[in-house]
């Protein structure tokens, strides 16, 4: 079999939920850890912005997952990304977003996991959560099959049944009156469900804390799951006619590069990227410096450009603030008009102070007055437009990008005198407002941006760095 599988041909598979909460998470590592097993090369995909999910991903297949997201850099760049990624992999497995048909607009497919399944031409396997339903989940499968025609839903898993023999009688009504097998089951059990998400549980992640839940999901869907069935329906991709692969636009060679150094800040406080933002800086000439501020290491003395992700510095405030030196470092090449991007986390970083939900506060860099107070519930989160105000370099006035917020920090200028310049203007579900500090070559906010949605701002910044490097020799 695994040999079979090896040489076959494109294999792709979108796994959805009837709604958050079905189980998709649980039952896509479940299948991606099982697949592994059998000794296939598995890369992950997730529909939307996320990180976290990614992050999972990456601990099970052993490769970056990526993020797919029709909204925010459009159909064209969603094949694109698609098929540089899985090029050199088995099979496809893309993780979805909400409920399937759940994305930007509530009365269209925009930016939902049913419209990367058209544009990739995937089957879908759909997830639903049957606990406290019998017959009743077939009529569930069918509202699904029915709202979009054009979509393809394969098959369905059954996840939280109560037992083998409750199982049996959602696979016979939704075979029944769906037309479409069930191919596998999960028991409800508490001890098999990944843990809920949140930005503190990351770490655990990447220390390989969760490996033995991950073991636990494959065996548990070896057993329960037909997966010479679940491979058979990733061929239907074939079937369903593949749209032609694009030529490379985001990824195309460019015309010139800018041999500088970026300084990355990359550890268990900062360590939200999206790996095509990357990969772009390097394709267009960059030699990225990954340091560790949070380990005391300070910006490497050769950058020309600096990025600092997201992340969570919250959880790492003390020792951040007890990192004079780095802060110090940072404060200093800003200063002196380095090109600098910080995100979310980074931003949060470069302000006068972090107090935390305890009422505790803690010194950051202090390249933007004010300070950040963590709250408990979520401050904001949603997709984002950005367009550049006067002085953003990335983004010159009126040029547009796209990315996300999701923080539980609220941002406190210190008064209305010392408030710094806005970097950009944002767009979301509640409206328009000015966002982001601006401060000589340094723009910071809580938007993550995703370079895909606008690749020009790559040689913009690079085109600062090189000029930064000038002025300095």
């Amino acid at each position: 079999m695994d040999q079979e599988c090896a040489a076959a041909g494109r294999r792709c598979l979108v796994i959805a939920g009837t709604g958050s909460g079905a189980g998709k998470t649980t039952v896509t590592l479940g299948i991606m850890a099982a697949l592994r097993g059998k000794g296939l090369k598995v890369q992950g995909f997730k529909c939307g912005p996320d990180y976290i999910d990614p992050t999972y991903h990456k601990a099970v297949t052993g490769r970056p997952s990526r993020n797919l997201d029709s909204w925010m850099f459009g159909a064209e760049a969603v094949r694109e990304l698609y098929e540089r990624a899985s090029a050199d992999a088995d099979l496809a497995v893309i993780e979805g977003v909400m409920g399937f048909y759940d994305g930007k607009d509530p009365k269209s497919n925009v930016g939902s996991t049913a419209e990367i399944s058209l544009l990739l031409g995937s089957p879908v396997l759909l997830v639903v959560n049957c606990q406290s339903m019998a017959r009743s989940a077939a009529a569930i499968v069918k509202g699904f099959q029915l709202l979009d025609p054009r979509v393809r839903i394969a098959a369905v898993f059954a996840n939280k049944v109560g037992s083998a023999g409750h199982y049996r009688i959602v696979k016979e009504a939704i075979e029944q009156e769906c037309g479409v097998p069930v191919i596998g089951y999960l028991l409800r059990e508490e001890a098999l469900s990944v843990p809920e998400r949140h930005l503190g549980l990351v770490p655990s992640i990447e220390r390989g804390e969760l490996g033995g839940l991950f073991d636990a999901l494959a065996e548990r869907l070896q057993q329960t799951t037909d997966m010479d069935k679940l491979l058979e329906l990733s061929e239907l991709a074939d079937e369903l006619g593949l749209p032609p692969s694009p030529a490379n636009r985001i990824f195309a060679e460019p015309a010139r590069k800018y041999p500088v150094t970026l300084a990355v800040a990359r550890d268990a406080a900062f360590h939200f990227y999206y790996e095509e933002n990357l990969e772009l800086l390097e394709l267009y000439g960059a030699r990225l410096r990954f340091f560790s501020p949070l380990a005391g290491e300070p910006l490497p003395e050769d950058a020309g450009g600096l990025y600092i992700g997201g992340g969570f510095p919250e959880e790492f405030a003390e020792r951040l603030g007890a990192q004079t030196a780095v802060a110090e470092s940072i404060r200093r090449a800003v200063e002196q008009g380095l090109p600098t991007l910080a995100e979310c986390g980074g931003f949060m970083y470069l302000t006068g102070s972090i107090r935390d939900t305890d009422g505790r506060s803690f010194p950051m860099v202090g390249l933007v007055p004010g300070q950040v107070t963590m709250q408990r519930r979520l401050a904001a989160l949603g997709l984002r437009e950005v367009t550049g105000l006067p002085g953003n370099f990335l983004l010159p006035e009126g040029e547009a990008a796209r990315g996300h917020e999701f923080h539980y920090s609220v941002y406190e200028p210190p008064d209305e005198t010392a408030l710094p310049a806005h970097a950009y203007e944002t767009k979301g579900m509640r409206g328009t407002k000015t966002e982001g500090a601006l401060r000589n070559r340094l723009i910071a906010g809580y938007t993550h941006l995703h370079f895909a949605s606008n690749p020009g701002i790559v040689p913009r910044w690079l085109a600062e760095c090189e000029a930064y490097k000038a002025e300095r020799a």
